[in-house]
């Protein structure tokens, strides 16, 4: 009987509690990312672009060869007659020099001072060249009398060519240095007349 009474004690329980009932499922909205700034990727490309290409054209350049452009150092001035005697400053923008005709002798004086490499002015109505940064002063065939220069400015190689003009080389410069032979009486330091 115990197990009969088991049975119906079980077959009879009392319904269990029920769980309470779920809403159905609730569906969340959520906002949608805002639309990705194109524009700044644009600009940060750009920017990382041109850093490459110019590092890249940096890279490049190096290899290429360094030219230095300067005027001949050879070059005509025209024909002895063409100039009076004294100082002509003539050629002195653009050369360098200065063309000095003597009563025997033509030559050519290059505009640098001795003492720092200045260019000297030519006073015509001190007949002197007098530079203006230290006050070394030169006479009409500029050698040196006054001011700290050391010696006589340098004479540039004069020659005549076929035609009868005056060719100057600015490359090869005759010298009179303090207490040794002066090389303005050398061949090519001056035309005689």
């Amino acid at each position: 009987m115990d197990s009969s009474l088991n049975q119906q004690s079980s077959a009879v329980a009392p319904p269990a509690p029920k769980a309470p009932a779920r809403p159905a499922s609730v569906v969340v909205e959520t906002v949608p990312d805002p639309p990705v700034n194109k524009k700044r990727r644009k600009i940060v490309w750009a920017a990382v672009s041109s850093f490459l290409l110019t590092c890249f054209l940096m890279f490049v350049r190096f290899f290429l060869p360094r030219a230095i452009f300067e005027p001949s150092s050879t070059f005509k001035i025209g024909f002895p007659g063409d100039y009076a005697l004294g100082v002509d400053t003539k050629w002195q923008q653009q050369y360098r020099i200065w063309v000095d005709k003597t009563s025997d002798r033509l030559f050519v004086v290059y505009a640098r001072c001795t003492h720092l490499g200045c260019t000297p002015d030519w006073k015509a109505s001190e007949n002197k060249f007098k530079c203006p940064c230290h006050g070394s002063g030169y006479d009409s065939e500029a050698i040196n009398f006054e001011g700290p220069a050391p010696r006589p400015m340098d004479r540039a190689h004069v020659e005549l060519d076929a035609e009868g003009q005056i060719v100057v080389d600015v490359s090869r410069l005759y010298q009179w240095p303090k207490g040794e032979r002066n090389q303005f009486n050398d061949p090519g330091a001056f035309i005689p007349l």
